[in-house]
């Protein structure tokens, strides 16, 4: 039997999902978004980016069971961006969710987030916690803003200078943004790989306001080979490929009038953050060209990062410091 909603009633919440060769994960991620329990109207929509896999069949079964699904297909495939433009020109809401096809939401996702977001007219970005967990075993590697390497930086109200000087803090899936009128300028193609950065960034320059927290755990990370961060690790050349895109979320947000210093000190934190990333992958040569474009010499994220700049010419001492087991 088909599930209905109000589908008169305004939308309050669209939650957008893109799907591509995620035949394992895509029915999960759906139905933990079509059983979130609301008192307004909500509605998913899902696009199937051409996959070659059994991604659109279950997506299409679903639909089938569920009035507030709405479904896209591209046909061949059109790569992330323009699949994001597609879902947000479609999406209604008033707010909006995201989520990877392969992650879930958690029961009263939507209300408590949306409640917030009602209740905070300042704030235009509101981000959950969210478990980071192993596809395979189901079981809990951390929390992934508690556990986020510059924590220490980021205050119960945040804004765009907070995600240009210290990345990513909240998990791309547990987002919920407020619509604005330019939401589908909001994605930049010229980034290949880290699309969510931007896509965040882009959203708070636009729209303004600050970006907080609930502190909670509304949603799961699911780490598998094939996830954003499995593929990071297994390729040099993707790694290289997502700082580019980084260093690209910084010019974006000079070219929107963010202060030069402020952009100065992102670039300089992505230079670090890569070149802790081969530290760690014992790409010794690629850890000392990022670590010495990290710092003017005067300026260190922390007491850490002047230590690894003062240590640059010993990577096997850093290793042992640092990140032996």
């Amino acid at each position: 039997m088909k599930m209905t909603t109000n589908l008169t009633a305004p939308v309050k919440v669209s939650a957008i999902v893109p799907a591509y060769n995620l035949e394992e994960f895509i029915g999960p991620c759906l139905e933990s978004l079509l059983s979130q329990k609301t008192q307004y109207s909500s509605e998913v929509v899902v696009c199937n980016d051409g996959s070659n896999d059994h991604t659109g069949q279950i997506i299409d079964s679903l639909a089938q069971q569920y009035a507030n699904l709405k479904v896209l297909h591209n046909q061949p495939n059109q790569g992330l961006a323009k699949t994001m433009r597609r879902l947000l020109a479609a999406s209604s809401g008033e707010y909006i969710a995201y989520l990877d096809g392969d992650d879930l939401a958690l029961p009263g996702k939507f209300e408590a987030q949306a409640n917030y977001l009602d209740a905070n007219p300042q704030c235009n970005m509101v981000y959950t916690e969210m478990e980071v967990f192993d596809s395979e075993t189901g079981q809990r590697l951390s929390l992934y803003s508690r556990d986020y390497y510059n924590a220490e930086f980021i205050p119960a109200q945040a804004t765009i200078e907070h995600l240009i000087r210290y990345g990513c803090f909240m998990q791309v899936s547990s987002v919920m943004i407020r619509r604005h009128p330019r939401l589908t300028e909001s994605v930049d193609d010229q980034c290949k790989i880290a699309l969510d950065m931007p896509w965040l960034a882009l959203n708070l320059l636009y729209a303004g306001g600050t970006v907080e927290k609930i502190d909670q755990i509304l949603g799961r990370y699911r780490i598998h080979a094939n996830s954003f961060g499995g593929q990071n690790r297994r390729s040099r050349e993707r790694r290289l490929q997502v700082h580019a895109d980084q260093m690209r979320v910084c010019e974006l947000a000079e070219q929107h009038g963010l202060d030069q210093e402020i952009v100065a000190a992102g670039k300089r934190h992505y230079q670090y953050a890569t070149a802790l990333f081969f530290l760690k992958a014992e790409d010794f040569d690629l850890f000392r060209e990022h670590i010495e474009q990290s710092t003017d010499g005067a300026w260190f994220l922390h007491a850490r990062h002047q230590d690894i700049y003062r240590l640059k010419n010993h990577p096997e001492e850093l290793l042992k410091k640092y990140f032996s087991a």
